[in-house]
């Protein structure tokens, strides 16, 4: 019988789910760990099978509907997991009590926000509905890279050459609160992430090199790091199985993520297809590379 909450923590978890796997694979993860997680599907975002686990299907606005399901099922940790493609218009907002005064300025950053600025306002308004937001790393902090190489492969200095032009623009990307991603073939970066995504991006980066506008003589490296200004406890950037199979469709040598700050999803999937493929990966400290460009 699984736990509903993890000795000592006092309450249940909540996973608060938008688009894509990942917040199936945290999930599952914490329900390794002990956990028996509540889901909140936020509809129109949402796309995982929830069959398995306790879960609501709620307005990713709707407070007040939120809030009385962590009083119901006892929810005191809640983690943010997953990508939404739309923001809630001011008629989708439906506060508690305790938020209402919140709400002014709930519109204001819904309109001119950023996407950091976004999520720190709904963390905040979450936090006003009683429960604690926590990083999916501090419930299952396995899912964290690692500084070095994940598998068997290494990057030639011509990769790291790519790492440190990669890394350069997802500091300047990310400081504009646009994207974690970019891509840089023969140290000159080639591609950005945008709201498309990252397997949106390796897709682009296939096709520039089909139609010849990038060398396919020069494989490069993606990079994916935290936005300088993160709040992690969302949103960290995340690698897995299908960003090994875009980065091998792009002709890419290698991933490099920010370790201790990125999630690698399904591991042993990940590094066997990787391996299999002849693509490093590899947890990178910021600091390291930053300074020798």
């Amino acid at each position: 019988m699984v736990a509903r909450s993890l000795p000592g923590t006092g309450g249940r978890l909540a996973i608060i789910a938008g688009a894509g796997a990942l917040p199936h694979h945290v999930a599952e993860a914490a329900r390794r760990q002990g956990e028996d997680p509540f889901i909140i599907a936020l509809s129109r975002e949402a796309d995982a099978d929830w069959t398995g686990f306790d879960y609501a299907v709620l307005a990713i606005g709707d407070f007040a509907a939120i809030s009385r399901t962590f009083e119901k099922e006892g929810i005191d940790r809640v983690v943010l997991s997953g990508g939404v493609r739309r923001r809630p218009e001011w008629r989708d907002i439906r506060p508690t009590l305790r938020t209402l005064a919140k709400v002014p300025s709930v519109l204001r950053t819904l309109v001119s926000g950023g996407d950091d600025a976004v999520l720190r306002m709904a963390m905040d308004l979450i936090e006003a509905s009683g429960a604690r937001v926590i990083g999916a790393q501090e419930v299952v902090p396995n899912l964290l890279a690692d500084t070095g190489p994940l598998g068997a492969h290494t990057p030639t200095d011509d990769d790291r050459r790519d790492i440190e032009a990669g890394i350069a623009a997802a500091n300047a990307l990310g400081a504009l609160d646009v994207g974690q991603g970019a891509v840089a073939v023969g140290g000159r970066v080639i591609a950005l992430e945008g709201a498309e995504g990252t397997d949106a991006m390796l897709a682009r980066v296939a096709a520039l090199k089909v139609e010849g506008r990038v060398s396919t003589r020069r494989r490069g490296v993606l990079v994916k790091l935290c936005k300088p200004q993160q709040d992690e406890r969302a949103d960290l950037p995340s690698i897995g199985p299908s960003t090994v199979a875009g980065a091998e469709a792009a002709g890419l040598a290698g991933i490099a993520v920010e370790a201790g700050r990125a999630l690698v999803l399904e591991r042993s999937q990940l590094v066997e297809r990787a391996d299999k493929s002849g693509l490093f990966i590899l947890g990178v400290e910021r600091g390291r590379y930053g300074s020798r460009r």
